[in-house]
Formats: C-alpha cells, sequence, structure tokens
C-alpha cells in the first residue's frame, strides 16, 4: 500500500568536490553530521558526474540520461521525459523541489517536470559587487589618460591593473555591511525552512524531496558564523568582497592568485560547513514529523570545483580533472544501522535507478543507467567505468551558438582515466594510482592495452548516445527551445 512506501530525500549540493567531505578522508572537519551520518549510510569513494558543470550533470542525476544524448543543442530534461519525480509522482507520492536559484535548474530547462510544487528562487537573487561610479569629469579623464599610458608595455598595463582593481575595492565600492547583503544565492537556512514547512503541510503519503544547495558556489559568501566556526574569527564582509574579486581576476596568472588561495578556500570550506549544519537541521526536522526512519536519504554533488590544481579557478566546462569530476555521495536507506563503502567508480547515471531499486520501483525504458547496483551487493566489478562528457567552451548555455563547441570525453577506471577531445583528436591518459593529480600523461606508447580498452568504452558511449537521440525527446526539446526563443509559452509537447 501506499501508506507503507519508504520517501526519498534527495540533496545535491553544487560545487560540493569530494575531497572536502571529512568521510571521504578531509581533515579539516567542516561536515561534522554527514561523517556522523556515514556511520549508517553506504559511501562510493569515486562517485562521478556524467558531465560538468550542472547543466550537463543534472540530466544524468534526475533523468538517469547521459546529458549530451539528445544532442548538443539540447540543454536539460526534455518535455515529458521521465525524471525521477514524474516516476514517483506517477506512483502516488507528494514530490517537492526547493532550488537555491541555479538558473539552469529552472522551468526553462524542463526541471518542473514531475513536481508538485516547484520553488527555484529565481529572480530573487540580490546584486553583488556593485560599484559605484565618480561623478567628477577630472577623475574620469585621469584614469583614460592612464589607461592610454599602460598600453605602452605590459609592466605599464600590469601597474595600472592592480592600481585600476586595488581603487575599485577600496574607494569606489560601496559599502559592505554584511555576508547577507552580499550573497547572490538564497542560503541552505532558507532552503530548507521551505522545504520543512512543505513536509509539515504535505498530509501522510510517501514523499520525494529534492533540495539544490548553494552554498558553495561563486561568489563565495557564507553565512559568517559557519566562517567563524572554521576559522575562529570573525567574518569581515569587505574583505570577503575583496578576496572575491581579486579571484575573479582575468589579469593575473596562477602564480599571484595563489597568494589568496588558502583565504578563498576558508570561504568555500564555511559554505560547506553551513551546507552540513542544515542537512542536520533537516533531518531534525524529518524526526520530528516522524519520517526518518522510513526515508532513503542521498546527499551528493553536480559538480566540483578548482582551486589551481591545473591552474584553473571555479568550474570550466572544458576541464574534466578529477577535482572536478569525482564528487561525494552518501546514500542512507531506511532502517540502516552498519556502514559500507563502495571504492569502484560510480556514475551518477546509475543513482536515480539505484534509488528507485530501494523504492522497489521500476525504472522506465529511458533510464540509461544501471538500476541492479543493489542486486550485486553493492560491489560493482573494478573493470567498471564511468564517462563523462561537456562541450568545450560552453560557459552559457542559453547562448545557443555556444553549445556546438567539441565534445570533451573522459573514462574513468579504478586506476586509469582517458580524457578524449573528439575536437582536436588529443588524448591523455593517466594513471591515477600513481599520479593522483593528473600531472602527467602517460606517453602514447605505453599502456596500450589500457587505452584501447577505455577507447572501446567511449565508442560504445558514442553509441549508446546515437540510439538515445531517436526516442522522440529531442524533438520535443526543440520545439519548446523555439517557442521560448519566439517568446511564446513552452506549451506541453507528446514525446
Amino acid at each position: 500500500m501506499i501508506g507503507d512506501r519508504r520517501s526519498l530525500v534527495l540533496i545535491t549540493v553544487d560545487c560540493f568536490r569530494a575531497d572536502h567531505a571529512g568521510f571521504l578522508g578531509y581533515e579539516r572537519g567542516i561536515t561534522p553530521f554527514l561523517d556522523n551520518l556515514s556511520q549508517e549510510s553506504t559511501i562510493f569513494t569515486n562517485a562521478i558526474v556524467a558531465g560538468t558543470p550542472t547543466y550537463y550533470s543534472l540530466p544524468a542525476i534526475m533523468a538517469s540520461r547521459s546529458p549530451l544524448a539528445l544532442g548538443r543543442d539540447v540543454v536539460g530534461i526534455a518535455p515529458r521525459e521521465p525524471t525521477l519525480a514524474s516516476v514517483l509522482k506517477r506512483e502516488g507520492y507528494a514530490t517537492g523541489a526547493f532550488l537555491a536559484a541555479n538558473p539552469y535548474l529552472s522551468a526553462r530547462f524542463g526541471y518542473e517536470e514531475g513536481f508538485d510544487t516547484f520553488h527555484d528562487h529565481l529572480g530573487s537573487q540580490s546584486q553583488t559587487d556593485t560599484i559605484q561610479q565618480t561623478n567628477g569629469s577630472r577623475w574620469r579623464k585621469l584614469n583614460r589618460k592612464l589607461a592610454t599610458m599602460a598600453q605602452m608595455s605590459v609592466r605599464l598595463r600590469s601597474a595600472y591593473d592592480e592600481m585600476y582593481f586595488q581603487y575599485c575595492q577600496r574607494v569606489a565600492s560601496a559599502p559592505a555591511e554584511s555576508f547577507d547583503q552580499l550573497r547572490r544565492f538564497p542560503s541552505a537556512d532558507l532552503i530548507v525552512d521551505e522545504a520543512s514547512a512543505w513536509l509539515a503541510e504535505r498530509g501522510r503519503s510517501p514523499f520525494f524531496l529534492w533540495l539544490h544547495l548553494m552554498d558553495a558556489h561563486s561568489p563565495y559568501y557564507p553565512c559568517d558564523v559557519a566562517l567563524q566556526d572554521i576559522t575562529g574569527r570573525p567574518g569581515d564582509a569587505w574583505q570577503a568582497r575583496y578576496l572575491n574579486s581579486y579571484w575573479n581576476r582575468a589579469d593575473l596568472g596562477s602564480a599571484r592568485l595563489k597568494r589568496h588561495r588558502e583565504e578563498v578556500v576558508n570561504l568555500y570550506d564555511a559554505g560547506i560547513r553551513w551546507v552540513d549544519s542544515q542537512i542536520a537541521r533537516l533531518v531534525q526536522n524529518l524526526r520530528y514529523l516522524g519520517d526518518w526512519d522510513n526515508c532513503i536519504f542521498a546527499v551528493t554533488a553536480d559538480h566540483g570545483e578548482e582551486f589551481l590544481e591545473h591552474k584553473g579557478r571555479y568550474h570550466s566546462p572544458s576541464n574534466l580533472h578529477e577535482e572536478l569530476i569525482r564528487v561525494p555521495l552518501l546514500l542512507r536507506t531506511a532502517g540502516a544501522n552498519a556502514s559500507q563503502s563502495i571504492d569502484a567508480p560510480f556514475s551518477l547515471i546509475h543513482l536515480a535507478p539505484t534509488l528507485l531499486a530501494q523504492l522497489n520501483i521500476s525504472s522506465p525504458d529511458s533510464f540509461q543507467g544501471n538500476r541492479h547496483i543493489f542486486d550485486r551487493n553493492l560491489s560493482p566489478s573494478h573493470d567498471e567505468s564511468a564517462v563523462v562528457e561537456c562541450i568545450a567552451g560552453c560557459t552559457n548555455p542559453f547562448r545557443e551558438e555556444m553549445r556546438f563547441g567539441s565534445r570533451i570525453i573522459a573514462v574513468r577506471g579504478a586506476r586509469f582515466k582517458l580524457v578524449i577531445n573528439l575536437g582536436s583528436g588529443e588524448e591523455e591518459l593517466f594513471d591515477l594510482q600513481s599520479d593522483p593529480g593528473e600531472q602527467t600523461p602517460i606517453a602514447s606508447n605505453r599502456e596500450i592495452a589500457v587505452r584501447r580498452n577505455l577507447l572501446k568504452v567511449a565508442r560504445n558511449h558514442l553509441q549508446e548516445a546515437r540510439r538515445m537521440r531517436g526516442a522522440g525527446f529531442r524533438l520535443s526539446a526543440l520545439v519548446r527551445d523555439s517557442r521560448l526563443e519566439q517568446g511564446r509559452p513552452a506549451s506541453r509537447v507528446s514525446a
């Protein structure tokens, strides 16, 4: 009966890289609640996203479909495409989503599919880093003169850039009174408040609740109480704005950026610390409502974050390094009282069918992932591989022309990882056992058998993607996008 069915909570944390979770070895202790919860959960130590960044990751998580299977010009979920939410809604579940204003997880890209309540907070973001305009024409003339002089040499240009940056931060910036004033996205406590209210009002039907939290996303403006918790000193809003602006500078190389790397990581870690505390509060509310003991609870991420490991920052769509594709995955099943660790690569394309299997619900035929992971005692063979893909240079999928760059594919095995740029034909093979930082690619005349096997996985992946394209969802997505571009509402299109 429906009343006997278990509920499901899925939390996705934007930019949460695996090696910053305590239960995966991070020694700083910023995830005490999740670390404790891991003692009664299954931990996937090599959970790998199916795509990066968000717009190439979430189709796999929510619809168990490789991100580019419907074509490079299709972003998000297609109309009528089965998702976790739509499957559970048909099974009689109450479905609610509360998302912290990520523009790529919106009705525009189909993520409201199957949700009774869908609150994405878009339109409520605050503006950050406001720069006051200097009124005096004298200063504008002086700035133009200095800018012209700076073009005379690289050294002068560098000096001018530094002077102008310091002027904008120290003189022309509007006062930064608090972290709350600067924060771009709703913080996790607001999302948990809304989710808790929905849980209390939904009645006694089983439910599916999805939260997407943005506290670890740039610009890094954590709750000051979390920053004080990990640094031992009060947060400084002006300093946080200065650090975010410095970290965002395009005129600096990694050598100069490193001087503030530790301070920026403090801000990032404080965002994760706040997420951990708010997940604890959500679980407390689930206990209070009597739902915790009959609930499947999963925490993961859409991708990681770069902090100069390969001279990069944030989460470039052109890189598939480990700091971007390896994410935490903690799965707590109802009534669990022991921990288990799965070390083999586990693609998040398997997550939705795995969660449905735990609920004893069949996956739709369109799901590409494997729902029999648990049937094999949670022990995938070590020769299994996870495939990750992205489109080089696609920094803004709202601009359709950006979606047609070259496809980059990574095949991540238990030990070896092959990265292929299909545009240039370049390949890089890494031994993650001897070179976990991916600093030295293996010479092309070595590990030939390994390279051949991983190339075969990539070829099979591309063939499966072409097969999926004929499923009908591609056409419905293109019709929706065309209507939206014409300023017309997206009608329901049968797939």
